[in-house]
Parts: C-alpha cells; sequence; structure tokens
C-alpha cells in the first residue's frame, strides 16, 4: 500500500512538472522581444514626432490681424521661409496677454502696450519689438443720431452718444480694442451701462457686424472696418485724435519660464515680422484694394 501511494506521489509530480512547463513556455512566447528591425521603425517614428513637435508653434494674437487678412498673408510667408507651422489662436489681446502668462503661447502679436509691460517686465516676455500701428477709429449709423459728425474729440463723442442714449455696442472681451475703449470712456467721465450699451463678448468683425445691424455706434481698429466696409452700414464718425493710435508689438515668451516653450520658433517669428521684407509687405497691405494701407511698419522706430 504504501508502495502504491509512492508512485502515485510521483506520477502526480511528473504531471504537475509537465504542466507548469506548458504554463511557462506559453508565457515567454508572448513576452519575446520584437524584431530589431520593429524597434528601430517605433523609435524613428518617435523622432518624427518629435521633430515636427519642435516645428509647430503657438501665435496668440489679437482679432484684428485676422479679420484685416495681414495674417493670410503673413504666415504663409513665414513658414515657407521657415519650415515653421504656426497655430495661431486669435483672441482678444487680454486672453493673448493671459496665454503667454500661462506658457500657453510661444509668441505674442497685440495691442495693448500699457497691458504688456506687467509681462515684459516679469521677464515672462522677451525679444520684444515694434512692429507696426494703425488707429482706432469711432464709426456708426450714417444718420448719426448723437450727433458726432464734425467732432473732433473723442471725449465730446462719447459723451454725446452718452447723454442721447444712443446705442453703443462695445466687444467686452479685454481686447485691446475693449480696454483702450473703456479709457475713452473714462476720460470722458461716463459710467457706460444700461440699454443703450451692449457687450458682444466677440471679437472685431463679429462686433461690427452687430453694430452695423442695429444701428448702433462702435470703436474699432480701422484695418478690421476698412476690410469689411462694403458689408457693413456704418461710418467714419471720428478719427485722427492722437489718443486713438493703436500700436503693435511681437515677444517671445520666455522658454526658460516655461519647459513647453518653442523658444527657437518664436525667436524666428519676431525676427521675421521685424525683418525689412516683411515690413515693406506690411506696410503696403491693403494699398492696392482699399487704397491706403490698413497698418504703418514701425521696426525701424523706437
Amino acid at each position: 500500500m504504501k508502495h502504491s501511494f509512492v508512485k502515485l506521489n510521483k506520477v502526480f509530480m511528473l504531471v504537475f512538472l509537465a504542466a507548469m512547463l506548458v504554463i511557462f513556455t506559453g508565457c515567454t512566447s508572448n513576452t519575446e522581444p520584437k524584431p530589431a528591425s520593429e524597434g528601430a521603425e517605433q523609435q524613428t517614428q518617435a523622432n518624427e514626432n518629435t521633430d515636427n513637435a519642435k516645428k509647430d508653434f503657438v501665435l496668440a494674437t489679437t482679432t484684428s490681424t485676422q479679420d484685416s487678412g495681414l495674417l493670410d498673408v503673413l504666415v504663409p510667408m513665414f513658414e515657407k521661409q521657415s519650415g515653421y507651422m504656426v497655430k495661431t489662436i486669435a483672441v482678444g489681446t487680454g486672453k493673448a496677454l493671459e496665454m503667454g502668462e500661462n506658457g500657453e503661447a510661444d509668441v505674442l502679436l497685440v495691442h495693448a502696450p500699457e497691458s504688456e509691460q506687467p509681462l515684459v517686465d516679469s521677464g515672462v516676455a522677451i525679444n520684444y519689438q515694434l512692429v507696426m500701428h494703425n488707429d482706432f477709429i469711432l464709426v456708426g449709423p450714417k444718420e448719426d443720431p448723437a450727433g458726432i459728425k464734425g467732432t473732433t474729440s473723442s471725449v465730446e463723442a462719447f459723451k454725446k452718444i452718452s447723454e442721447a442714449n444712443a446705442l453703443f455696442v462695445s466687444r467686452g472681451d479685454d481686447s485691446g480694442t475693449h480696454k483702450k475703449e473703456l479709457d475713452l470712456w473714462e476720460n470722458a467721465g461716463v459710467e457706460p451701462s444700461g440699454q443703450w450699451y451692449q457687450e458682444t463678448g466677440q471679437g472685431m468683425g463679429a462686433t461690427l457686424k452687430v453694430a452695423s445691424e442695429k444701428n448702433g455706434y462702435t470703436l474699432t481698429d480701422r484695418a478690421t472696418y476698412l476690410a469689411l466696409k462694403d458689408e457693413l452700414s456704418l461710418e467714419i464718425v471720428l478719427e485722427g485724435e492722437e489718443s486713438l493710435l493703436n500700436i503693435y508689438h511681437v515677444m517671445q515668451v520666455n522658454p526658460e519660464k516655461f519647459e513647453n516653450i518653442n523658444g527657437d520658433a518664436g525667436k524666428a517669428f519676431v525676427e521675421f515680422m521685424v525683418a525689412p521684407e516683411t515690413q515693406k509687405v506690411i506696410g503696403e497691405f491693403g494699398v492696392e484694394e482699399y487704397g491706403e494701407p490698413l497698418f504703418f511698419s514701425d521696426a525701424e522706430k523706437k
């Protein structure tokens, strides 16, 4: 009896070892290393993805550069010359500056100097360069219900709008244009509110169209107005005041502040924007179609 029990134990152990061998063989076959050629292909693809990422960068800019059509000319020029690919995000200047402050954009093209300076002073923005200017204009219905035509002062014009309860359509989006508009109301001693003052929360092109549809006044950069003029029933009612100058700067976001910033691409774009060839294109943009430039090049100035 004892002999039979020992023999049975030996048989059981042999079966158990055989089963373990099958399981072990199956496991090792599933974890066999991939062929060297396949591993090399994956590494090559990873390198290509990294290279492509280095060629892409984010430009945060104001809607006026987009709505005017200027970027439709400049971006393809830059991409062809540099090999970098631009992802343009057109927002209000306030939002563009916020993106820069948070490291969400590589380069900024904006037009609110007083709001830009803190970013430069903090070191978040570097390579800060003057690019161009145009001007802000006040536009409104042909009927001019507030009687602004002939007025030469923005203070007087904005007071008249308020006193007449004439509809004013504001961007209300913390853009450079919105910031300028709020400064003009403050200078006029008016706190805009009530049914006559409406905010769109949208870009310049959309706000102009709303003002046109509702027969209201609005403050706009000249470039966007000229680009959309044929679609609008709005006329210029105030222009030319020195305080209405609209100045654009370009700057890099500091790659030392954020590890994901494409410093090389940002530097290349800033250099492109102030290069003589680009400045010539900026100065001539709009002349053929509108009879006047939409922007004036300023890179040679301080």
